[in-house]
């Protein structure tokens, strides 16, 4: 290619970016072009607007009886509310309705740490570092009465909190986590009252416990 064929195309190059240059952001008059119009153009209705079609003349319509959001089904009334049957008694449960692990009570712990111990204090007896600068001291889990306690009324406390001291936290702590607190709240009772026969005797020895 001459030197004159490359100039002449250097300057075609320059020539068409410097017009496509100075058409950008130029209004047109011609309408849009519109691939797919059905999504342009709907026959959508707007929040509390009225719609002739149905007889009460609106265009939201109401949820249909019984309807229940995706994932707040709540059939199970053990695990949900801490009662037996569907959970519209007063029985509380007496065991846990969720597989027990130790990773499942490490949960636990972890959540109880969180909500928990700033009230009823690391070791369960109720001198939390809110109880320290004022606070009403809760019941200590230690007493034979929160030990005797059913597990589904602690549960209850967590989602429905206690009077006006404890707060409710079921908006806070999801179900299982829930659960997990009641285990962890067992094995912190089961440390301060648990027979010598449950240590193992290695460990018993080691700490020179004896009966």
């Amino acid at each position: 290619m001459s030197k004159l064929m490359r100039l002449n195309t250097l300057g075609l190059a320059i020539g068409w970016a410097a017009l496509l240059a100075a058409c950008r952001e130029q209004p047109s008059e011609n309408p849009p072009i519109h691939p797919n119009l059905n999504m342009d153009f709907q026959t959508n209705q707007k929040p509390q607007e009225e719609n002739p079609f149905f007889a009460d003349g609106r265009a939201m319509r109401p949820q249909v009886p019984g309807t229940v959001a995706r994932g707040t089904l709540k059939e199970n009334g053990e695990l949900h509310r801490g009662k037996t049957g569907d959970g519209s008694g007063n029985e509380f449960v007496t065991r846990i309705p969720v597989q027990i692990t130790k990773e499942f009570v490490s949960r636990g712990r972890d959540r109880y740490t969180i909500f928990c111990a700033p009230c009823h204090a690391g070791t369960g007896a109720g001198d939390g570092i809110i109880v320290q600068r004022g606070m009403l001291r809760p019941a200590s889990f230690h007493d034979d009465r929160l030990v005797q306690m059913p597990e589904g009324q602690i549960y209850d406390a967590i989602l429905n909190g206690v009077r006006g001291n404890m707060p409710a936290y079921g908006y806070a702590i999801p179900v299982e986590d829930r659960w997990a607190i009641v285990a962890y709240v067992r094995a912190l009772q089961l440390s301060q009252k648990a027979p010598l026969e449950l240590v193992p005797p290695d460990i018993a020895t080691q700490k020179g416990w004896t009966k």
